[in-house]
């Protein structure tokens, strides 16, 4: 772990409802990818976001989704705001979590809900750069398809890597939206007749994660090969 103060570079909208959030560090900063940082609203009060960037950059990313029942969110983007405006750093604490990617052969399937995206954007940039191109399926669940921020850049991804495919999800899908809709994870297992050869990585909200945990293992997925950093919590 290192902690180190930040500059607030920037706060743009990515939605209504989720912001990405720009730090230049003033140390540098080592991670592996898939890994968060806390913020330190106090000594005692620290946030954990998903760094949706890569390592070795001259910043680091953060995409808080804080919608008005999200308090513990909506307190963090607050303080970074405040913090933005009056030109004052920031303290972080980066390198945590025990999720991250792994050296492997297998296939990947990554599996976001909401804002989770951040931590399976950031480790498939990260396996887009990897010389062997292991096949590489990102599953984004969301309620709305207004939420799907990186829906275009996404899709170009696709069309031009034969190793990536990308499968949004909308729950709540109106009669403009052409694509999958339902549940994310269920989603997989219509897709998956077997999930034994593929290494998982999984973000979203807890419940979430523990129905994808119990769903995929009846599905042929092994738990040394699933990480989420929820599964320390559940």
């Amino acid at each position: 772990m290192i902690q180190t103060q930040c500059t607030v570079d920037a706060i743009t909208p990515l939605t209504p409802f989720v912001q990405q959030v720009l730090l230049s560090p003033l140390q540098a900063v080592d991670f592996l990818p898939g890994q968060y940082l806390q913020l330190c609203l106090t000594e005692h009060d620290k946030r954990p976001f998903s760094l949706a960037c890569l390592p070795n950059g001259k910043q680091l990313e953060l995409h808080i989704g804080a919608s008005k029942a999200d308090e513990y969110s909506s307190q963090a983007l607050n303080y970074l705001q405040q913090q933005l405006h009056t030109n004052q750093p920031v303290m972080v604490e980066a390198g945590l979590g025990q999720a991250h990617l792994r050296p492997s052969d297998n296939p990947v399937l990554l599996l976001a809900g909401g804002t989770g995206f951040s931590y399976v954007y950031s480790i498939a940039k990260a396996l887009q750069l990897q010389p062997q191109k292991r096949p590489v399926f990102l599953y984004w669940g969301v309620q709305q398809q207004s939420s799907l921020y990186l829906l275009e850049e996404l899709q170009q991804w696709a069309n031009s890597h034969n190793s990536f495919r990308f499968i949004p999800v909308v729950q709540q899908a109106d009669n403009q939206w052409q694509g999958r809709t339902g549940l994310v994870h269920e989603a997989v297992l219509n897709d998956f007749i077997s999930l034994d050869a593929y290494d998982i990585y999984i973000a979203g909200p807890f419940p979430m994660v523990g129905v994808v945990r119990d769903a995929f293992l009846k599905q042929g997925a092994h738990r040394e090969q699933m990480f989420a950093d929820a599964f320390a919590y559940i």
